[in-house]
């Protein structure tokens, strides 16, 4: 397959592009496309072969539900059976933006969109090219991730050229994607609110509008072999690079100190070791390949960094990739689920 490569300004495109992207979109095809969270491999959402093109393009499992893109708030209602009040006061506060709410679905959402599950995970994103293109689609577009399934998602289109490019008929980059990480995915079809995957909207925010909201514990320990998902990356392992990942978690001086002994051992058995760490810690470390994913002062700066700097790791074909962990509050749980989840929850504790 030919790929259709098109670089464009998020505040400054031709919409033409957007008319031929939708054209795609409607007729069965694939198109990458920029949002505000990581970039998204969308096609046609009520259009079950063109949702196993998605599954086919990223390897992704099947039971593995994608959550359906919609432009305006209008949208939503012929693909969901049932909007109860709390979901309608988060769509109020949070749309357009980085939130995915499950919600029961309709008849006309197949089996391959949902994976066979009665609900259905609906964002409305913020990103304006996301949005014109499936304006201009004129359906709705379910879109995971544009990466093979299991490696870091893309926040670089560059990186979605690299996993993608003669799969998909269009690949259309833009701007860094602002947050860096994946929606957060609450399910109102439970009460109270559940957090199925933290992510830019924090538990804290989501409590503004509902005091009971909870993170489902399941989130955050490695998933039984017979889990069922209820959305995205609860069961399998995600976001992870090419060389193991491990965790160091504890007082933020025994964690220098443990990290410069680990990296030692690994460089004395001849191994290129990198690590992850952020501006108040990057100038301790004696040795290996040193990243810093910004200060732990600005924790949306350390979200936008994770997953390029995994795939940077990948670049510099390390051995093992050694990783600072964060306090689990605001962003910070959102970041230390992907990295739990990237080491397989291999974490150190000291």
């Amino acid at each position: 397959m030919d790929t259709k490569i098109i670089m464009l300004d998020e505040n400054n495109f031709d919409k033409n592009i957007m008319q031929e992207a939708g054209a795609v979109l409607r007729q069965g095809g694939l198109v990458v496309f920029p949002t505000e969270t990581v970039y998204g491999l969308g096609a046609n959402a009520l259009d079950p072969e063109a949702v196993k093109k998605i599954f086919e393009a990223k390897g992704r499992p099947q039971d593995n539900p994608l959550i359906v893109h919609i432009a305006d708030i209008e949208e939503i209602k012929p693909l969901v059976s049932e909007i109860p009040e709390m979901a309608k006061r988060f769509m109020e506060r949070f749309w357009p933006g980085p939130m995915t709410i499950i919600l029961p679905k309709s008849s006309i959402i197949p089996d391959e969109t949902s994976a066979a599950l009665p609900c259905v995970g609906i964002r409305m994103p913020s990103n304006n090219v996301a949005r014109e293109i499936i304006r201009a689609a004129g359906v709705p577009i379910a879109a995971p991730s544009a990466n093979i399934s299991g490696k870091p998602s893309p926040t670089d289109v560059q990186r979605c050229i690299e996993d993608l490019s003669g799969k998909v008929d269009y690949i259309i980059g833009g701007n860094m994607c602002d947050i860096g990480l994946e929606s957060t995915v609450i399910d109102c079809t439970t009460e109270p609110t559940c957090v199925l995957r933290p992510g830019g909207i924090t538990l804290e925010m989501l409590r503004e509008v509902d005091e009971d909201t909870y993170i489902d514990p399941a989130i955050m320990k490695k998933p039984e072999k017979d889990f069922k998902p209820k959305a995205p990356g609860m069961k399998y392992r995600h976001y992870a690079p090419k060389a193991p990942v491990k965790i160091v978690q504890g007082d933020l001086k025994k964690t220098i100190e443990k990290i410069n002994e680990i990296v030692q051992n690994y460089i004395d058995e001849n191994k290129v070791v990198g690590i992850m760490a952020t501006d108040e810690t990057a100038n301790y470390y004696k040795n290996g390949i040193v990243i810093s994913l910004g200060s732990r002062k600005n924790m949306i700066s350390v979200s936008q960094s994770l997953f390029e700097t995994l795939r940077m790791f990948d670049d510099k074909e390390v051995d093992i990739i050694i990783a600072e962990a964060f306090e689990e509050k605001g962003v910070g749980v959102a970041v230390m689920n992907r990295l739990k989840k990237s080491a397989g929850f291999d974490i150190i504790k000291v």
